[in-house]
C-alpha cells in the first residue's frame, strides 16, 4: 500500500495526541520529588492532577464546537503550541498553588486535541477502529519515554527539568504539523457558537440509552486509568519497595502494553464488535491491578503489567462505539460532550487514588480499582447475554 496524504494526517495527529500525553505523564515519574519540593501529600498532588484531567475533560465539548467552527487543524495546532508553552510554565511555579493553576492550563489545553483529531480521522478513514487505534499509538508512545526520561532527568536534576522536557518535544511537532496537514474546512463556519450550547439537545444526546451505558463504561474505565496514570510509579517505589528508575522503567513497560493493546482492541472490535474488546480489556484489567496487590513481587509485577495495560486501552473500542451511536452531523460537538462528561468523571480517580492511599493504604486504594474494572466487565457481558439494547 503507498503512502497517500491520509496516512500523514494520521502520523501527525499520533504525534500531537503524543505531545499532549508526554506533557501529562512527565509529571507522574517526579511525584515524590514534587510532594517533598512542596510539603504536600499524595491526596493535595492528586488534587492537583484531579484538576489537570478535569480541565482536559471539560475541554474536549469546546474543542468540538471550536473545530466545526475554525477547523480542525487551527484547534489541533493551538492544542500543540499551549501544551508546550504551559510545561514551562509549570517547571518554574515557585509555589503549589501556582503548580495546581498551572496543571489546570496545561490540562485544558491538551484538551482539545482528543476530540477533535478523532473527528478528523472519521472524515478520513472508513475503519474507524484501525484509525483510533493508530492514533492512540500517541498515549503509549509518549508512556514508553516520558516515565523513563522523566525519572532520569528528575532523579539527576530535579523535576522541573523533567517536566519541561513537554516543551522540547512539542515544538518539533508543532512545526510538523503546521507543514504538513492542510486546512480542514470548517463544518459550521457561521454559525454563533452559543447556539451550539442549547441544553435541550445536549441532554437528548447524552441520555440515549446507547450513549448512556458507554457513558458508565467510559467512566468507570476512565476513574481506573487517571489512578494508574498517576500513582502506579508512586505505588511501585512505596508499596512494592522499588526504586524510582526501576518504577519508571516498568510504567514505560505498562504503556508499551498500551500501544500493542491499542491496535489490537481496535481490530477486534472492527472485527468481532466493540462489546467483545471492551469485555476483554476490563477483565484482563481487574485481573491485572488485583496481581498488583496480592501476588508475589517479581512474578506479580511482570504478569499484572501486561494485563493492567490491556485494561487500559480499552479506548480504541470506546470511542468507535460512541461514534456508531452519533449522527455525522453530531460527531463534532457530539463527540466533544460525551468525551467531556466521562473525562470529568473519571478524572476524579486522581484524587480519590491518592486519598484513599493516604488514609488506608496503597492495598485498598488498588483493591478499588480492581473493582470497578470487574463491575464494568460484568455490566457489557450482562448487557450482552441478556440483549438489553444498550
Amino acid at each position: 500500500m503507498g503512502w497517500h496524504y491520509r496516512h500523514t494526517v494520521l502520523a501527525a495527529c499520533m504525534l500531537a495526541f503524543f505531545v499532549t500525553f508526554f506533557a501529562r505523564l512527565a509529571i507522574s515519574p517526579v511525584i515524590p520529588f514534587i510532594r517533598a519540593d512542596f510539603a504536600v501529600t499524595n491526596a493535595s498532588v492528586g488534587l492537583a492532577l484531579t484538576g489537570m484531567w478535569m480541565a482536559y475533560g471539560l475541554a474536549q465539548f469546546p474543542s468540538g464546537i471550536l473545530a466545526d467552527r475554525f477547523g480542525e487543524r487551527r484547534v489541533i495546532l493551538v492544542a500543540v503550541g499551549g501544551t508546550a508553552a504551559t510545561s514551562l510554565l509549570l517547571a518554574v511555579v515557585p509555589v503549589f498553588a501556582a503548580f495546581v493553576l498551572c496543571a489546570v492550563a496545561l490540562g485544558a489545553v491538551a484538551g482539545l486535541h482528543y476530540s477533535v483529531a478523532t473527528t478528523l480521522l472519521s472524515r478520513t478513514f472508513e475503519d474507524m477502529g484501525r484509525a483510533v487505534g493508530i492514533h492512540s499509538l500517541g498515549a503509549p508512545l509518549a508512556g514508553l519515554l516520558a516515565p523513563v526520561t522523566a525519572a532520569w532527568v528528575g532523579t539527576r536534576y530535579g523535576w522541573r527539568p523533567a517536566v519541561a522536557l513537554a516543551a522540547l518535544v512539542g515544538l518539533p511537532v508543532f512545526v510538523l504539523f503546521a507543514r504538513r496537514v492542510r486546512p480542514t474546512e470548517p463544518r459550521r463556519p457561521d454559525q454563533p457558537v452559543r447556539d451550539r450550547l442549547e441544553l435541550g439537545p445536549l441532554a437528548r444526546v447524552v441520555s440515549r440509552p446507547p450513549i448512556a451505558f458507554t457513558l458508565l463504561i467510559a467512566t468507570c474505565g476512565t476513574f481506573v486509568a487517571q489512578g494508574l496514570l498517576s500513582f502506579l510509579p508512586t505505588f511501585l517505589v512505596e508499596f512494592r519497595d522499588v526504586t524510582p528508575a526501576f518504577a519508571g522503567a516498568v510504567f514505560s513497560a505498562f504503556f508499551v502494553v498500551r500501544a500493542v493493546g491499542q491496535i489490537a482492541l481496535g481490530e477486534l472490535s472492527d472485527a468481532f464488535g466493540r462489546d467483545l474488546a471492551l469485555g476483554v480489556s476490563m477483565v484482563a484489567g481487574a485481573a491485572g491491578v488485583a496481581l498488583l496487590v496480592a501476588g508475589p513481587p517479581t512474578a506479580a509485577v511482570t504478569v499484572a503489567v501486561v494485563l493492567a495495560g490491556v485494561g487500559s486501552s480499552f479506548f480504541s473500542a470506546l470511542d468507535p462505539r460512541f461514534m456508531d451511536n452519533l449522527s455525522e452531523a453530531e460527531r463534532g460537538a457530539g463527540f466533544g460532550l460525551v468525551r467531556t462528561v466521562y473525562t470529568m468523571l473519571g478524572s476524579t480517580g486522581s484524587a480519590t487514588v491518592g486519598l484513599l492511599a493516604d488514609l488506608f493504604g496503597w492495598s485498598v486504594s488498588f483493591g478499588v480499582m480492581a473493582a470497578l474494572f470487574a463491575v464494568t466487565a460484568v455490566a457489557i457481558g450482562a448487557n450482552t447475554l441478556f440483549r438489553l439494547g444498550y
